[in-house]
């Protein structure tokens, strides 16, 4: 049996891929997924929703990986693509734009030419939970996936984790590789936290609706977060652990 502190063995992206996508460990997701797929959106009453457990996307070679909470009820779930078909992947794809990390500034379908450069994608939870509101134990289901994901993506060197639960689950998984800071660092947007080993953390407010259109998360600062990535992965900038740049 493998210890807590082994790291995953490193399987191939398609293979995970085809894990996530059957994946069947929450039964209270699958069920909610399948009836928004069945009941649609009105805006939506022609499309096709995927329906199933939505898998990470982006480039195999990737530094930066975005870890988001998961898949949006008529967004991912209906596209079968993370932060695909609704405002956030938007908002988010206009700063990845910007900073050379994604093609096109727009996320609105899984055929839309989209390609990222340097990035990889992907969510805590693969199945759009009821109200945006997953249980622990959810999340605690899907975060093999995460793990095996990292582990097939050996150039990571920093994550971007959009809003406190994938802050949370980012502390989870470094633990596993026995990087526990002590004390850990407080949830801040903006916030880097540079390791001696693994990858570095940096912390935003999700792009929710609700963090978007309150102001509460602007375009700049999201920004300002990709430019803190580009910057530690071009090591153009040296961050002391536990900075707020942003």
């Amino acid at each position: 049996m493998r210890s807590r502190h082994d790291k995953p063995t490193r399987i191939s992206l398609s293979t995970i891929r085809q894990a996530v996508v059957h994946c069947d460990r929450c039964p209270r997701l699958r069920a909610y997924c399948a009836r928004v797929a069945g009941r649609k959106k009105a805006a939506h009453r022609d499309d096709v929703y995927w329906g199933r457990p939505v898998p990470g996307f982006g480039d195999r070679r990737a530094r930066l990986l975005v870890l988001g909470l998961a898949p949006a009820a008529h967004g991912a779930n209906r596209t079968g693509r993370v932060f695909t078909g609704d405002g956030s992947g938007d908002f988010l794809m206009r700063a990845m734009h910007q900073y050379g990390f994604a093609n096109i500034p727009t996320a609105r379908h899984a055929t839309d030419g989209l390609k990222l450069r340097g990035a990889y994608i992907t969510a805590v939870v693969r199945c759009a939970p009821p109200d945006n509101k997953p249980t622990g134990q959810e999340i605690k289901n899907c975060q093999p996936h995460l793990e095996a994901e990292l582990a097939a993506l050996p150039n990571v060197h920093a994550i971007i984790a959009l809003g406190r639960i994938a802050y949370d689950t980012y502390w989870r998984v470094m633990r596993g590789l026995s990087i526990c800071p002590s004390p850990r660092p407080a949830f801040k947007h903006g916030l880097v936290f540079t390791p001696d080993r693994g990858p570095a953390l940096i912390a935003s407010y999700h792009p929710s609706r609700q963090n978007t259109n309150t102001g509460r998360l602007t375009a700049p600062m999201l920004a300002c977060i990709f430019k803190t990535a580009s910057q530690l992965i071009t090591s153009a900038a040296i961050t002391k652990h536990g900075r707020a740049t942003c």
